[in-house]
């Protein structure tokens, strides 16, 4: 099998606060508490066993929100244990999306198994447990509610304003005879088929996205959250209050965020308010006042948004990790003072793993066209023309060299003041001269080569949709319908959770 490690870099796809993090530049040291490294996780548990967590309320929601699925018996341990105080949770979450969104969702529930699995290993006293948030109170619709697979956009048409995880499935029965259309018969077809037809047969698509997730993840110990509960949200009360009534956190944030955005992107923006009203299937920005009182009797009527959400999560779960993209690292990094402030342990930022997908025939192909796995995220451009120049002797390096000593002798031959701007506008006249022609040699050798850069081209349109990384465009079904279980299986192995770099992975 053919397995490649790049440094996030060399891959031109992400931006410096990812490679400043993962490189552990002290510029970004004030922006989070602990590394993600092994050896700092005995100081993260030792830290967030002063935190109280009322266990016992997590576990009966947890009990109670996963009642209608089938959970396997790893699962089921891991809910229980998370009673125990010597029991931990490694975090990740996303939306609700369409049978299990883009690649990278995969990947993200993945690291967080991972993690859990490797502490698990190196401090056996304690137990990590991988929880699933479900953001099922986004309102963001247009974001969920389509994937790309197959070459095509597989989409629901469906109109609502609300919290996306209350979402009725009544005309979800036209999506899956597309995507029926579309996969085919074979036997990991029909597997994946009935899979989504119980999965989008239950009430709502918070429900449904359970399912798919349980059935996925389950056998790993995965379990799956929704913050959206009356009972979780009564202990955010005090929080709410804070935000909603006081607008405390608005001047904590808006500091952190812009010491940030001196060195790096700022990710989320700030508001006064950092709460959304949830009333008759709506998701709305509160702009009028409202009471202590209603909010302590009715915390459920109220939705966090990115930037509460981090904290929110902390404070119910008995948390270590939270394994995100690079976009949610970011974020988190504009609330450290919101949670010392809240004297709520910041958690350790892992950064999710990140992977390019190669078939056998695709790595053969690269393989003939004498490329490497840092030349597939080069420009299209720049990999046709450095074939072009490795395929023939059409380097001419030498010969300009040849051309700057040739001028630099004039200058020494004619060192009079009158010779040298002379001397200067024909070197200048020559050299792009020079390079036009080189650039016409090009052009005629490419030509030459059209089959292998029409090859070229192909391969970095499907490894590369859009000019975009696979992992944010494409569905896990077409690799699914290939390898079956053994593609997730294949996934758990090489996604190393600390391990740093971007993986070019042959399935």
């Amino acid at each position: 099998m053919y397995r490649q490690n790049i440094p996030y870099s060399e891959t031109g796809f992400y931006n410096k606060l990812v490679i400043d993090y993962t490189t552990q530049k002290s510029e970004l040291m004030p922006f989070y508490n602990r590394y993600n490294s092994v050896e700092n996780y005995l100081s993260q548990i030792e830290e967030k066993q002063q935190h109280p967590i009322d266990r016992s309320l997590l576990v009966n929601v947890l009990k109670e929100q996963n009642a209608s699925i089938t959970l396997s018996s790893s699962t089921s341990e891991n809910i229980d244990r998370l009673e125990s105080p010597s029991t931990f949770t490694i975090t990740t979450g996303h939306q609700l999306c369409l049978f299990l969104g883009p690649l990278y969702v995969i990947y993200k529930i993945m690291t967080a198994i991972n993690l859990a699995t490797l502490l698990s290993k190196t401090y056996p006293n304690y137990r990590f447990v991988p929880v699933f948030w479900m953001a099922s109170e986004d309102h963001d619709f247009e974001e969920i509610n389509h994937i790309n697979a197959f070459g095509r956009k597989i989409h629901w048409d469906n109109q609502f304003d609300g919290a996306v995880g209350k979402m009725k499935l009544a005309n979800f029965s036209q999506v899956l005879n597309e995507l029926q259309q579309l996969m085919g018969e074979g036997p990991h077809a029909q597997r994946l088929a009935a899979i989504f037809k119980l999965a989008y047969s239950t009430k709502n698509l918070a429900q449904a996205t359970r399912y798919l997730i349980n059935e996925f993840f389950g056998q790993d110990g995965l379990v799956i959250l929704d913050g959206d509960h009356p009972k979780l949200k009564a202990q955010f009360s005090d929080v709410m209050k804070k935000d909603i009534v006081d607008n405390i956190f608005y001047p904590l944030i808006s500091k952190q965020s812009e010491l940030l955005s001196k060195g790096y992107h700022k990710q989320a923006h700030v508001r006064k308010v950092n709460f959304f009203s949830l009333a008759r299937n709506q998701r709305k920005r509160i702009t009028t006042p409202i009471s202590e009182d209603f909010i302590e009797h009715h915390p459920h009527h109220f939705s966090p948004n990115v930037l509460m959400r981090p904290l929110y999560q902390e404070m119910i779960l008995p948390n270590l990790a939270y394994v995100g993209g690079g976009a949610e690292i970011a974020y988190w990094m504009q609330l450290k003072t919101v949670f010392e402030y809240m004297k709520v342990p910041f958690p350790i930022l892992g950064l999710r793993k990140s992977a390019l997908l190669l078939s056998t025939s695709q790595v053969k192909k690269i393989d003939q066209l004498g490329l490497s796995s840092n030349d597939l995220f080069k420009m299209e451009s720049d990999l046709h023309k450095s074939y072009v120049l490795s395929q023939g002797e059409i380097n001419v390096s030498q010969e300009m060299k040849t051309l700057n000593q040739l001028f630099d002798d004039l200058k020494h031959k004619f060192s009079d003041v009158a010779h040298l701007p002379i001397i200067n506008a024909e070197f200048t006249r020559q050299t792009n001269a020079f390079e036009k022609m080189y650039k016409k040699l090009i052009r005629v050798e490419k030509q030459n080569h059209q089959a292998a850069i029409s090859q070229i081209s192909k391969l970095k349109s499907n490894l590369f949709p859009n000019n975009g990384l696979q992992e944010r465009y494409d569905n896990f079904i077409p690799y699914y319908l290939v390898h079956g279980d053994n593609f997730m299986k294949t996934l758990k192995v090489h996604l190393k959770p600390l391990d740093t770099n971007f993986v070019v992975l042959e399935l």
